[in-house]
């Protein structure tokens, strides 16, 4: 616990009422702008007040979230949250992630995550920016199902379930990226210090990394690849490792990082490994979970290399060559 309470100590320092969430910071940092400026005249002015930070001790007229919120909804009318970079107006149609406004599939007090998140309340929207064909969500992921829930009644479910003993809110899906939108409204609702979990596979856009700037505390990241045919194959996306590890490097330096890696059949050397690697290298401070939870579900059955569980032998194999890293495993 020692290693990772030093990983992830702005999130410990949270949950011990030592420290303040980065999204509370945000609302009291103000800066003045005007919805009829540019959209570069507001991000010079949004990248600028991050790099001073001030933050007062009340909310002020106007704040940084504010300000993400004007961006975010600009986004929105001409999409490009996601890497696919789809130019979609959301609010008369969906991207390819299948998204148009928020809709939630489910929302509880999650027991299942890792041992430092739990109880973690998880927030689960449908839709999402990848179409993996083994993913274990697809009910969720492939089809946009669920209820579009008001910002304010979700911040006020917030704070009753920290009352119940929620370590953080978790945002996931499918993935949370198309709804950012919608997230930063909820933040601007909630009141509660309580840490801000991106629980994505980071196929996000320059942009939406720099809307989560200031706003997440731990990204809880699905690092799938190490190939990028690997991931067009069996995701239908372009670009994969150059775009992830991009993020990565990004939110190194914006928060604190749980890194999943969901080792695959027959992906040992062309992913696994390459990934670990980079880990090592490139973000070393990092929590990893190596997890062994594959098994074939949605359409990879249809696929000879993943169409059977994962063995001991691959899972084994890939935690050994993380520990002799000396990667900080979970």
């Amino acid at each position: 616990m020692s290693d990772f309470r030093s990983i992830l100590s702005n999130y410990f320092n949270i949950l011990e009422e030592n420290g303040i969430a980065h999204y509370i910071q945000c609302k009291n940092a103000p800066v003045a702008f005007d919805i009829a400026e540019s959209t570069d005249t507001l991000w010079k002015k949004h990248d600028n007040c991050l790099k001073k930070m001030k933050v007062s001790d009340t909310e002020p007229e106007t704040s940084l979230l504010d300000l993400k919120i004007e961006l975010a909804n600009r986004i929105f009318q001409d999409c490009i949250l996601c890497e696919r970079r789809c130019g979609i107006d959301r609010r008369k149609t969906s991207g390819n992630c299948g998204v148009k406004e928020a809709r939630i599939a489910s929302e509880f007090m999650h027991f299942g995550e890792e041992n430092v998140l739990v109880p973690s309340y998880t927030v689960f929207f449908s839709g999402c920016t990848f179409h993996c064909v083994f993913c274990q969500n697809w009910d969720i992921s492939q089809q946009v199902c669920g209820l579009y829930v008001k910002p304010e009644i979700l911040a006020t479910a917030i704070s009753k379930r920290k009352n119940e003993g929620a370590r953080n809110v978790n945002w996931v899906g499918g993935d949370p990226t198309s709804n950012l939108a919608y997230i930063l409204r909820v933040l601007k609702e909630c009141k509660e210090n309580i840490p801000q979990v991106w629980n994505s596979n980071m196929y996000c856009s320059k942009e939406t990394m720099g809307l989560l700037d200031g706003i997440i505390d731990v990204y809880l990241t699905d690092f799938k690849y190490g190939d990028d045919d690997c991931a067009k194959r069996l995701s239908k996306v372009d670009n994969y490792t150059k775009i992830v590890k991009r993020n990565h490097k990004i939110a190194y330096k914006q928060g604190e990082i749980i890194i999943r890696h969901l080792v695959i059949p027959n992906h040992v050397k062309c992913c696994s490994e390459p990934i670990l690697q980079w880990i090592c290298k490139n973000v070393p401070e990092v929590a990893v979970n190596v997890m062994a939870q594959y098994k074939p579900e949605y359409h990879a059955y249809e696929y000879e290399d993943i169409a059977r569980p994962l063995s001991t032998e691959e899972y084994i194999q890939v935690k050994n060559y993380a520990n002799k890293l000396n990667i900080h495993v979970m």
